[in-house]
């Protein structure tokens, strides 16, 4: 559970921005998505190994 504590004279913009920062890096939103359906663990290595290509090509490219 998310614990966003609000300081004295601060802004409750600030806080609630704090808060989504915080909801959006935990993945919250992600983990209920991804328990919808069922995904097979092959086909989940290769969503990974795939995303990790993407990554390190991109990577590859800014080194050039």
């Amino acid at each position: 559970m998310l614990k966003i504590i609000v300081k004295e004279g601060e802004n409750i913009e600030r806080a609630l921005k704090r808060y989504k920062r915080k909801h959006r890096n935990i993945k919250v939103m992600q983990n209920l998505r991804e328990g919808q359906f069922f995904t097979k663990p092959s086909v989940r290595k290769r969503r990974e190994n795939q995303k990790a290509a993407y990554i390190q090509n991109l990577r590859d490219q800014e080194n050039i």
